[in-house]
């Protein structure tokens, strides 16, 4: 039986490595969260946001919460357990529009949403990836 012969590989490595950030972002010069403005005074006012208003709003879209819609936070929750729902529950506090350094915008309170880590991370991600790209 013929012996098997490696494969050379098909892929080249890139002689540069491509930057993380893009260069003139509002972020570049600005590296940790605390000094883009998302320190204790946010933590505090997130923590108040996420109080009153615990549901994640695009888990509210979904039909099977249509029930639950305008109902108080409390009693939605209830409403959930005797619907065999599980709670949308919001863990994150998103800015709709991206401020990207506008202060004003940041502490917008209108500006603000909340959302479940699932829907913060992909639906909300790709949303902003496709404003980017003018689509």
């Amino acid at each position: 039986m013929a012996r098997l012969q490696a494969l050379r590989p098909r892929l080249q490595a890139t002689a540069i490595r491509s930057p993380i950030m893009q260069p003139g972002s509002w972020r570049t010069d600005q590296m940790n969260s605390t000094k883009r403005g998302y320190g204790y005074a946010w933590q505090k006012a997130r923590a108040g946001y996420l109080r009153s208003h615990p549901l994640c709003v695009y888990c509210l879209r979904d039909p099977a919460y249509a029930p639950i819609r305008d109902m108080a936070p409390s009693t939605a929750i209830l409403r959930c357990a005797e619907l065999g729902l599980i709670v949308p529950a919001a863990s994150v506090v998103d800015h709709i529009e991206p401020h990207r350094g506008d202060q004003a915008l940041f502490w917008n309170k209108a500006n603000w949403q909340s959302l479940c880590g699932t829907h913060h991370s992909a639906d909300k991600q790709r949303e902003e990836a496709a404003q980017r790209r003018g689509e």
